[in-house]
């Protein structure tokens, strides 16, 4: 009896504090783990390209299947329609990992100053156009 009594309770309690450990917040991946999962997608994008290829080839290998066989029992097969051709993905290359930012350049700007990088000018001076 006891058992029937308690059981409405622990059930309410328990759907009132799964939505709290459903929204806890993670904490930042790491940049390992961020081009690890890059590195996956980049593979999986390639998977369905490559699964795309192969359905492509299957479908015309079924096309002129179907034409031949309606040429030798003597029927007419519908004409082709012109469609693109199968595009091959090639081999899988992982992408490349970025430059650090010391070697791209990031840090020092690409030509020599040759002004201060602020001047008493207003914008609409350096513009040409009449200061309000």
């Amino acid at each position: 009896m006891r058992i029937t009594f308690y059981a409405p309770i622990v059930i309410v309690a328990v759907a009132l504090t799964a939505p709290a450990f459903a929204f806890a917040k993670l904490p930042p991946l790491s940049d390992e783990a961020k081009a690890k999962a890059a590195e996956t997608a980049a593979k999986t994008a390639w998977t369905d390209k490559v699964g795309g290829y192969q359905l492509c080839q299957a479908m015309n290998r079924a096309a002129e299947h179907y034409r031949g066989a309606a040429k030798s029992t003597g029927q007419e097969a519908p004409a082709s329609v012109d469609t693109p051709a199968c595009a091959d993905p090639g081999a899988y290359a992982p992408p490349a990992a970025p430059a650090p930012l010391e070697s791209a350049g990031a840090h020092s700007p690409a030509t020599m100053a040759t002004s201060p990088p602020s001047s008493k000018a207003t914008a609409a001076e350096i513009q040409g156009q009449p200061k309000n």
